[in-house]
């Protein structure tokens, strides 16, 4: 026998999937191993890790109930075997070198914020990561967005080009230090650096000067574009009015609301009224921008933020607030500084993808920077902030990027290699990887040709990085849009999925559920089965697709296209559907009088004038008629300025609304509208918003009590209305219903390719 061999000790080998790389896990193990007496090594690979214990079965149970039980922080395990082996006799328990062995893993880490001992060390004047605004450690820092493949190891990373100094390997080998085996570990003297360029491209300072100088220009005033872990974010001082206003103006953003980044909660919570939901969300490790409830301007508040930031409601609007979560954030909004909260917002023009590289930035930033605050770590894919928001006692994320992506999700049986192309607004993309699905970071509007190559890029990003060759092509039914076109010309086998279908299979897929269902699908529009526009759907859903039980009776929207823009179109439209051409004879109507006379002529015509069933288009219709918004400045204002009016009243009272009993059922609003336009004369405002609210989830319990089904779904933009939301839900449970709405997944577009891969389980 072989010296060293012990016939007591057995050998076994450990493959476990699942978010096991860039936390800190290998070290983990490598203590784990040693406090429990066995010998052998650990390696990465493209699917998880490997393990190999050598040592006595009693010990090897205390092993494997340690691995169960302490993982460390955002360590998950899904799925783990363990075989015995032929005794290897190890020398001792090492970290040995990733293998590229297997399949791809669909479990890779988001970016991760800085974690409260990196925070320490940046403000610690003893530290050698003093000042530094890349320090990292095991429990934080980049990963998806520095990844160029698997599995993940610095020579595979954008931290490649930056060879560890002394001081930093002897971290990097030390079994004791946090920073064992960290992939990302840098320090001023061997990682990467600060420079700041003026809008003329001439450099001005470099590492901790250039912090410094950055810090004095927002100081002054100054619009800063600073290069962070997704991409380029526009930082202005949030006190300083003229500062804000600059912004809105070079950036062509007159009214939407900016969010706001501060250096800890407690700043957070002079600002806003946060429960402890939304401070969990806030404090995450995905650090992702919470709207919440904004405090009045006034006392301490005022001077953290000027009203400019938010100014369509300041006070009872919805503010979006972040925590600093990258060290130069934390450096930028330091004790030493004025800056007590920074308007954050994306380094993009207009409905343009986030800038990732310095040239991008300086060209298309160009006129609304003043100042560039970069530095040579690459980022490899463009990651926005993420958004979430508290719907319904649950956080529901309505934008999905940075710290989410790209976590997947996990289906009940695997999909062959599938890709959807999702659709035209808040486009991502997804793909299926066994049974997982992979969801693309937040892309955006498809409408510019930027954001097309962007999603061209992303597409093939996607494939490199998880090895797939999808076989099949799933996109909306509308042929007009970006992603459709794009799948068409792949030439590979596509298939066509209805938009309101594709939002019922996303909270399906999201919820791993299975038919039947009904899904309450409510949006601005997408286009259905019978080449109309959609938008207020009740689907029910089978394994075979979906059958449209209900929907909204319709209504034009003179002009189309510019009807979404302008809410008072959409109120015409409805006033023409319910009184005819006698709507002219109104002297309310917001329209100049030969701009009335061109929209009475088309829609007397039906020229330029679709019908939609849509649910968003009815809530700019009314925000229009109590004369809340005639035009949208942003996505969505009319929409969030009822929703905001509503939920200033209590009032349980609802409109009627009659209901046809035809095939699909059609649901008869103008008896709504009739007692509304009754109590615009002699009624508040808010108890109006109410009202309907409280009409629209009467119409869903009654239409789900008629289906019969008892699992609902809702979905669609129109459910990020959180007071909607909220009401249909109570209404729903006390009826007997089991509801199911987004959560990890938007609600509005952002979750359609996720819909439109589970169609492809039932297409066969």
């Amino acid at each position: 026998m072989t010296k060293g061999f012990d016939i007591n000790k057995e050998h076994l080998k450990i493959n476990i999937e699942g978010f096991v790389q860039g936390l800190g896990f290998r070290p983990f193990i490598v203590r784990l191993a040693r406090q429990h007496q066995q010998k052998g090594e650990i390696a990465n690979t493209n699917s998880g890790v490997t393990i190999d214990i050598e040592g006595l079965p009693e010990h090897q149970q205390d092993f494997i109930d340690g691995l169960n039980n302490r993982l460390p922080p955002y360590a998950k395990i899904a799925s783990i075997t363990i075989t015995r082996q032929p005794l290897a006799d190890f020398d001792d328990f090492q970290i040995k070198a990733s293998t590229a062995d297997g399949t791809q893993s669909a479990f890779v880490l988001p970016d991760i914020a800085t974690c409260p001992d990196c925070i320490s060390d940046i403000s610690d004047p003893a530290s050698r990561y003093y000042h530094y605004p890349f320090t990292s450690c095991c429990h934080c820092g980049p990963r998806y967005s520095i990844m160029t493949r698997q599995p993940y190891d610095r020579s595979q990373t954008s931290m490649a080009a930056f060879n560890t100094c002394l001081d930093c390997g002897r971290d990097y080998q030390a079994i004791d230090n946090r920073r064992y085996h960290a992939q990302t570990i840098a320090c001023p003297e061997c990682g990467p650096s600060l420079s700041l360029l003026d809008e003329s491209e001439n450099l001005l300072a470099e590492k901790h000067e250039a912090l410094c100088a950055a810090i004095e220009q927002l100081e002054n005033g100054k619009i800063v574009a600073i290069k962070g872990i997704g991409g380029y974010q526009l930082l202005v001082d949030a006190t300083n009015r003229q500062a804000v206003e600059r912004l809105r103006l070079r950036k062509h953003r007159p009214q939407k609301p900016f969010a706001l980044m501060v250096a800890d909660l407690a700043t957070a919570q002079q600002l806003c009224v946060i429960n402890d939901l939304e401070q969990q969300a806030l404090t995450s490790a995905a650090a992702p921008i919470v709207l919440l409830k904004a405090k009045p301007c006034g006392g301490d508040a005022r001077r953290l933020w000027a009203t400019e930031v938010a100014p369509t409601a300041p006070g009872s609007n919805l503010l979006g607030i972040m925590l600093a979560y990258a060290p130069l954030h934390h450096l930028l909004l330091n004790k030493d500084s004025s800056l007590y909260a920074l308007v954050a917002t994306s380094g993009n023009r207009q409905n343009e993808p986030i800038c990732i590289d310095e040239q991008q930035a300086l060209t298309r930033l160009a006129g609304i920077a003043d100042y560039f605050l970069t530095h040579n770590r690459p980022i490899l894919r463009p990651l926005d902030d993420s958004v979430v928001r508290l719907i319904n006692g649950k956080i529901t994320v309505l934008r999905r990027a940075r710290g989410y992506t790209p976590l997947p999700l996990t289906l009940k049986t695997a999909l062959p290699d599938t890709l959807a192309v999702g659709g035209q607004l808040k486009n991502t993309i997804a793909i299926s990887h066994g049974k997982h699905i992979i969801l693309s970071q937040h892309l955006g509007d498809l409408d510019m040709e930027a954001t097309q190559q962007q999603f061209q890029t992303t597409l093939t990003d996607l494939q490199k990085f998880y090895q797939i060759a999808p076989t099949r092509i799933m996109h909306d039914l509308h042929s007009g849009y970006a992603s459709s076109r794009f799948a068409a010309n792949l030439g590979r086998k596509t298939h066509p999925v209805q938009h309101h279908y594709a939002h019922a299979l996303s909270c399906m897929a999201e919820h791993g559920l299975e038919p039947p269902a009904l899904g309450i699908c409510w949006d601005g529009s997408g286009l259905g089965a019978d080449d109309t526009l959609w938008g207020g759907e009740f689907l029910l859903i089978n394994s075979q697709g979906f059958e449209r039980y209900a929907h909204f009776a319709p209504f034009s929207l003179p002009g189309a296209h510019k009807a979404i823009m302008e809410p008072r179109r959409a109120a015409l439209g409805l006033l023409y559907e319910a009184f005819g051409s006698s709507v002219f004879e109104r002297e309310d109507l917001p329209f100049f009088v030969q701009e009335l006379k061109l929209l009475q002529s088309a829609l007397t015509r039906q020229l330029n004038c679709p019908r939609t069933t849509s649910v968003g288009r009815l809530f700019d219709a009314v925000a229009s008629l109590l004369g809340l918004c005639q035009i949208n400045q942003y996505e969505g204002q009319a929409a969030m300025a009822l929703e905001m009016s509503a939920t200033s009243s209590a009032s349980g009272q609802h409109y009627d609304f009659h209901i046809q009993h035809t095939a699909p059922i059609i649901i008869d609003w103008k008896i709504t509208l009739e007692q509304l336009l009754d109590d615009i004369p002699h009624s508040p405002v808010e108890l109006i918003a109410a009202k309907f609210h409280n009409t629209l989830a009467e119409i869903i319990l009654t239409l789900a009590q008629r289906a019969g089904q008892k699992t609902v779904l809702l979905s669609g933009g129109c459910f990020q209305n959180a007071c909607l939301t909220t009401k249909a839900v109570y209404r729903l449970k006390s009826g007997g219903f089991t509801v199911y709405c987004h959560e990890n997944i938007p609600p509005n577009d952002g979750g359609l390719a996720l819909g439109q891969l589970l169609a492809a389980k039932y297409i066969g």
